[in-house]
Formats: C-alpha cells, structure tokens, sequence
C-alpha cells in the first residue's frame, strides 16, 4: 500500500514541478496576461454570482440574500407572459436577418477588396467602409432622421419633388426591420472586412500560381482557393455570432422603436428594460437574461460540434 502511494508521488510531483518550470520560463507572457485574467475574475466570474436574483422576488430594501427565494416563477412568468411570442419572433428575425447578411456582408467585401490592385482605391474605399463603426447609435439614427424624417427628410424632399407621396420609413412598422438590418450592416461592414482581410493576405500566393497554370478561372479560384484559405476565420467568427443569436442590438433598437413601429421591431432586450429598470422587475429581467445564455451556449457547442464534424478543428 506504501509503496503504491509512493509511486503515485512521484508523476505528481513531477507534473508540479514541470508546472513550476513552465511558470518560471513563460514568466513575462503571464505577467502580460494577469491583467486580463483579473478583469475577467472582477467583471464576468464574480458578478456572476447575481444569477441567484432570478430565482428570487428581488427587493432592493432586503438585498441580495435576504429577497425570498420563488424558484422557476419568473422564468415561467416570462414564457407565459403575453408579450413572450412577440418578442421572441421579433428577436429571432432580426437575428437570423442579421446573421444571414450582416455576417455574409464583410465578407463579401474583403473579397471584392482583395481583388482590387489599385492601392491608393482600395484605401479609400477600407477607410469610407470602417469609419461609421466608431459612430454611435444615437448619431446613426440622427443621420436616418435627416435622411428620413416624413417633412424635411432628403429622400422624402426627392419624393416630393419627384411628384411622388412621402414615405414615413421611422413610423411605418413595415419598414421598420429593414432600417434595422440596413443600418447595421452600413455601419459594421467595414469594421468586419478588416479580419477577413487580414486571413486573406495570409494565403500562400503560389496556389494562385498553382491554380491559373492549371486554367481554373477566376470564380473556380476563389472557390477552391480563397475560400478554403478563410474558411477558419469565418467558421470562428459564425460561433462567435451564434453566441449571441438573442442579442439583436439593444442600443440600436433603442434608438429606432418608438409607439408606431416597436410591434416589430421590440425584442427581448428592450422588454427587459422596460420590465427590469422601468418596473423595477429585477429578478425577472435577471431571469430573461440568464434564459438567453443558456440558449447561447447550446447554440455554440452545436456550432462547434458541427464545425469539427466538418473542419476537425476545436475552436
């Protein structure tokens, strides 16, 4: 028995030491990493621990740990409340619209930026396409009312002109998703091209040698060739979006919803808002939000599971 203990000391003792040796070794990249390590301990681990609110009628006079504990009640206060359908196809539409164009969006342009040999164009065009990134929403939907507004907006002054009726495109519920999804894909599009860019630059250039030697034409190159060489990126990034299948954008819905068009354009996350800050229904907004992260994490081990099924990768 004493010597089957003294066996199993030493791996454990080795396996400690190598980890000291490997510390000591790699001593500036951990340095390096501890600030990051430590705003993730303070801002996502430990607050963390308010999960506990959505089990719990939250009272800010009794706290934390005093607030009685309800159990599932406000998750099942949440699906079955009357607005639950609503939102949940609102969010789920304007997610699967922004997936489906928003993420093929940059794409599409870094390839179309790859194949510009113009250096001085090709700056140009990058630099129009990022910069409305760095704009807030608040600004983006001050350019849609002058742009938009039914009096003295451009295109409806055009219209007038033109002979033809002014469009409410901010109050008419029909346009409302698609001012959504339209403005997001303006202002990100730029933004998201520069990675794919930068994955493309890393493809060998002799394949493309390989490939023109061997007739392919300029789509078979970009299909057996350029696409092949990002799929990791775009595979990386997909995950990356599908964690936040359910987050639409509060801030931009924010901005665009109002008493007219908000039918189609609310989502779960301005339904929290109203219900969480403005009724000071806490533990159910703590709830919804937790409900969604749960969603976002199958969604990502799905999308995982079927990227190493076609890729053998482990993201």
């Amino acid at each position: 028995m004493q010597a089957r203990l003294a066996a199993d000391a030493i791996p454990r003792s080795k396996k400690r030491n190598s980890w000291i040796r490997t510390i000591q070794k790699y001593k500036v990249m951990y340095i390096l990493l501890f600030p990051a390590l430590l705003y993730f301990a303070i801002f996502k681990y430990i607050p963390m621990a308010g999960i506990i609110i959505a089990f719990k009628n939250y009272n800010l006079a009794l706290g934390l740990w005093d607030s009685p504990w309800v159990g599932l009640k406000n998750f099942t206060d949440f699906i079955n409340g009357v607005y639950f359908w609503d939102i949940m196809r609102n969010t789920i539409i304007i997610s699967l619209y922004k997936l489906l164009f928003g993420f093929s969006a940059p794409i599409v342009l870094a390839l179309l930026l790859n194949e510009v040999y113009t250096q001085w164009f090709k700056k140009i065009v990058q630099t129009i396409t990022y910069l409305p990134h760095f704009l807030s929403w608040v600004i983006v939907y001050g350019l849609m009312v002058a742009l938009l507004a039914p009096g003295d907006g451009l295109f409806n002054m055009i219209l007038k002109e033109s002979g033809v009726q002014p469009i409410s495109f901010l109050t008419e519920p029909a346009w409302g998703r698609l001012l959504v999804i339209s403005s997001e894909i303006w202002k990100d599009i730029g933004w998201g091209a520069i990675l794919y860019l930068a994955a493309l630059a890393g493809i060998d250039p002799s394949l493309y040698e390989a490939a023109r030697m061997d007739g392919a034409s300029k789509w078979r190159q970009l299909w057996h060739v350029t696409l092949p060489g990002i799929r990791g990126v775009i595979i990386l990034m997909l995950i990356l979006k599908l964690s936040h299948i359910l987050d639409a954008g509060f801030d931009q819905i924010f901005m665009f919803a109002n008493s007219f068009n908000q039918e189609k354009i609310d989502i779960i996350d301005t339904w929290v808002y109203r219900e969480g800050l403005e009724r000071l229904k806490i533990g159910l907004a703590t709830a919804v939000g937790l409900f969604k992260a749960v969603i976002g994490f199958i969604l990502v081990l799905a999308a995982n599971k079927i990227a190493k099924k076609f890729d053998g990768q482990i993201w």
